[in-house]
């Protein structure tokens, strides 16, 4: 059984084939040889795509090789002596290093002593079946070992990747991008995160200890703090503060007077007396820290004051 393969042109035959479209302008026989010579574009790019960082996406340098196709094709010259299928090649390569060197804001310096370390490090892998260290790639390359870790943090500033990218680190063992950074947030610092935490813990259990007054007295020396802060140091947010802590003292004090209010009535209606209790309003400057005053007990209807 016979299976149809596909015939590649002949330089004679795409000549033929590109006379007649210069000479009709048909947008037919354009794309006709753009389909034809697609599969270099690909070629050309999948083979430069081995040198490209893993943040470049393939498909926009075939896009771009494709654009450079086109382009060939309309200022394509036979009187210069090259063929379509070379001077196509030649448009569509320059276009991907072109591309390449626009999405890549390194100079070419890095880029030079990025491949110079990958040839020493083939090199000395080769012979000593084993990825050099540090030391020896400083040796290899003929410079200190400080030149070539700034070299490499040149290099590593001019990627762009992910955080949980592997790399691997002096001992040659591989970690995760993210933990060769040096933090300077202390919060992240395990030991400073456990002894805070120890230091809640510890004041958390001192002031259940303390005796139920202090206990409520003790957040509003923690406002008359904040304000002493807010008058030292003028800063607004303090105040803020020093004001939220007052407003939730008194809205403690107004709920522990209705807590000692409803407790009263329960008793004297336990009690079975006749005698109406007038509600008044918590004074917020009592020093019972939010006992009701003293209610005065209503007269009966229609008794004068004079019995």
């Amino acid at each position: 059984m016979k299976t149809a393969t596909a015939r590649r042109m002949s330089a004679e035959d795409t000549l033929a084939l590109w006379q007649q479209y210069k000479a009709t302008g048909d947008r037919k026989l354009r794309d006709r040889l753009v389909l034809t010579f697609a599969p270099l574009v690909k070629y050309i790019v999948y083979k430069k795509a081995r040198e490209m960082p893993a943040r470049c996406e393939v498909e926009d340098f075939i896009s771009c090789g494709l654009e450079a196709l086109m382009v060939s094709i309309d200022r394509y010259d036979p009187a210069k002596g090259a063929t379509l299928e070379q001077y196509a090649w030649t448009r569509i390569h320059g276009a991907v290093l072109d591309e390449l060197r626009r999405q890549d804001w390194a100079p070419r310096s890095v880029r030079r002593w990025e491949r110079d370390m990958e040839k020493a490090a083939d090199a000395f892998t080769a012979l000593h079946r084993r990825r050099p260290n540090t030391d020896e790639l400083a040796e290899a390359m003929g410079t200190t070992v400080s030149e070539l870790r700034r070299r490499r943090d040149e290099i590593t500033a001019s990627d762009m990747t992910s955080l949980n990218t592997l790399v691997l680190s002096d001992d040659e063992t591989t970690i995760e991008r993210i933990d060769t950074l040096a933090s300077g947030d202390v919060r992240v610092d395990p030991e400073h995160a456990s002894a805070a935490e120890e230091a809640k813990r510890k004041f958390r259990a001192a002031f259940a200890n303390l005796p139920t007054r202090e206990r409520v007295v003790a957040p509003r020396h923690v406002a008359a703090a904040s304000a002493r802060a807010v008058r030292a140091a003028g800063s607004t947010r303090t105040l803020l503060m020093g004001e939220r802590w007052a407003t939730l003292l008194e809205r403690r004090r107004h709920c522990q007077g209705e807590i000692a209010l409803t407790e009263r009535r329960e008793r004297s209606s336990r009690d079975g007396s006749t005698k109406s209790i007038r509600i008044d309003a918590v004074d917020p400057h009592d020093e019972g820290r939010g006992r009701p005053r003293p209610s005065v007990p209503s007269r009966p209807v229609g008794t004068s004051c004079g019995r």
